[in-house]
């Protein structure tokens, strides 16, 4: 660790010239105290690094020193710095080594595409927190402790013991078989395998993780995009489904089918609606789905999708009527 850490701050005062003790120990999420014994055993290593005293002064580099890293032309920095732009690494508690490897990539670079890669990457912006209609992506936290239980027996292929807090349950643990991590959409998720039978567990409701030493049972090899569709297809047929019918403004369609599961028939009617058939994880899912668009919306059918939706209007209305 120690090691990575001194090439890390090493890369940083070659990109930006000179920094204080303090911004250094921020950078490299240590102490103060801790930044000053790396930059004596730096010297004493034969690092050329000094101490620049005064109100800007700071730790610089020698003019004309530099680390040997070669081999990377200036598209393949540029994909690993957009690629290193995302935050998946922030789910699987590697933000701090994410960080540390754009350091080294931008330091690779020859001096002539140092500058024009990092500029280009600025340009770039990949999964921004929210949308044009300012909807936050909400990351979920997990301890790192558990993060790095559930990395350690992803990587060594050892079986995993969690206490797991299903939704509406008591929690449990269970000793799992993992077969790989997935990130979407600012949350993370565990595949594995349990008794032989596919599971999924999502990484903010584990409540404790334990690598254990045994072997876990689970192929040499594993395509995770194709076991993570065949997941969300097993996730789309399970549950309390239901299908419902519904009249919509075509203006909204996106809004309602984006959280449905299927789209079975789809027409337009003369006034220029579409009429729906979709389905929906369950009753309340569908609920929240057409009452979300107002008068936008109409649901034809079933008829206690439309008993749930005027009782609910009915509580608004008398919220919000003239008081007395």
């Amino acid at each position: 660790m120690r090691a990575d850490r001194l090439v890390s701050l090493v890369l940083l005062l070659r990109q930006h010239g000179r920094l204080s003790a303090a911004t250094l120990a921020r950078e490299l999420e240590v102490s103060t105290r801790t930044v000053l014994r790396d930059i004596e055993a730096l010297s004493a290593a034969g690092v050329p690094v000094y101490a620049e005293r005064g109100r800007h002064g700071g730790f610089a580099l020698l003019p004309g020193f530099r680390t040997e890293l070669t081999g990377l032309n200036h598209d393949e920095a540029l994909a690993l710095l957009v690629a290193g732009s995302r935050r998946g690494a922030q789910a699987f508690g590697l933000g701090s080594a994410l960080a540390s490897a754009m350091l080294k990539v931008v330091d690779a670079l020859p001096e002539s595409y140092r500058d024009t890669a990092a500029g280009a990457a600025q340009r770039l912006l990949v999964d921004p927190e929210t949308d044009l209609l300012s909807r936050r992506l909400v990351a979920e936290e997990v301890p790192d402790t558990i993060v790095a239980a559930v990395l350690r027996a992803v990587f060594a292929g050892h079986k995993l013991r969690i206490h797991y807090a299903a939704v509406d349950r008591t929690p449990k643990w269970r000793t799992v078989d993992p077969i790989g991590l997935v990130t979407v959409r600012e949350q993370g998720y565990l595949l594995a395998t349990r008794s032989g039978a596919d599971r999924t567990y999502r990484l903010s409701r584990i409540l404790a993780a334990e690598e254990l030493a045994e072997p876990a049972q689970r192929p040499d090899r594993v395509d995770l995009d194709r076991a993570w569709q065949e997941r969300s297809r097993q996730f789309r047929t399970g549950g309390d489904q239901v299908t419902v019918q519904v009249r919509v403004d075509p203006a909204r369609r996106e809004e309602l089918v984006g959280t449905a599961l299927a789209v079975l028939v789809e027409e337009a009617d003369a006034d220029g609606r579409l009429r729906l058939e979709v389905t929906f994880q369950d009753p309340r899912h569908a609920e929240w789905a057409v009452w979300q668009l107002g008068t936008n919306a109409e649901a034809l059918a079933p008829q206690w999708l439309r008993d749930s939706l005027r009782d609910r209007a009915a509580a608004i209305a008398t919220c919000y009527g003239v008081s007395s």
